[in-house]
């Protein structure tokens, strides 16, 4: 399955921090790209470097039209999710979810045009009260894909400069190229 992101309502002077937090989750929990309203360069950048860095194909693509994008691909085929504390529960459409072969995510910044309402094949919350779009985001991803994306491991899905090998304690990672490898305690 084909999954992409697209943060409506971003907002340079005031979500940098969190459209970042936003791609850094679409990245690592298996989406290919993230389409950003709007133009950001920093938030771009910061993403590029840790896909470069970290491994992966992960792509960020400024200044997207959302009506536009979101007509794209439903017309190439793709269904869309929006994300939103007032739609239908996760667990009730999941499984629908999970039969279409490519997937938007749309994830909210400022108020959402209720025009997106109509257009998404679904709305849905994660859970009925205030929450973090971050944490309905990982969530719902983590959701989609059954956990398998934190379980096959990051190596294999990213062959980066950077691994991190998981420890009991302390830390240890590793640098691919110039073979130094970092560590320490907590």
């Amino acid at each position: 399955m084909r999954v992409v992101v697209l943060r409506l309502g971003h907002r340079p002077e005031r979500d940098k921090r969190i459209t970042t937090h936003i791609g850094l989750v679409s990245r690592a929990f298996g989406a290919e790209e993230m389409l950003l309203v709007g133009r950001d360069p920093a938030v771009k950048a910061s993403l590029d470097d840790v896909a470069d860095r970290w491994g992966g194909d992960f792509r960020v693509v400024e200044s997207v039209r959302w009506k536009d994008e979101v007509r794209d691909f439903r017309e190439a085929g793709g269904r869309v999710v929006h994300l939103t504390m007032y739609g239908s529960r996760l667990g009730d459409v999941l499984d629908e979810v999970r039969r279409s072969p490519q997937v938007m995510v749309v994830v909210g910044a400022e108020k959402v045009p209720a025009q997106l309402y109509g257009l998404a094949d679904w709305n849905v919350a994660v859970g009925n009260q205030p929450h973090s779009e971050v944490a309905a985001l990982a969530i719902f991803l983590d959701r989609l894909w059954n956990g398998a994306e934190l379980e096959e491991g990051f190596e294999s899905r990213f062959p980066g400069q950077i691994r991190v090998v998981p420890t009991a304690r302390g830390k240890l990672v590793l640098q691919h190229g110039d073979g130094s490898s970092g560590g320490g305690g907590p």
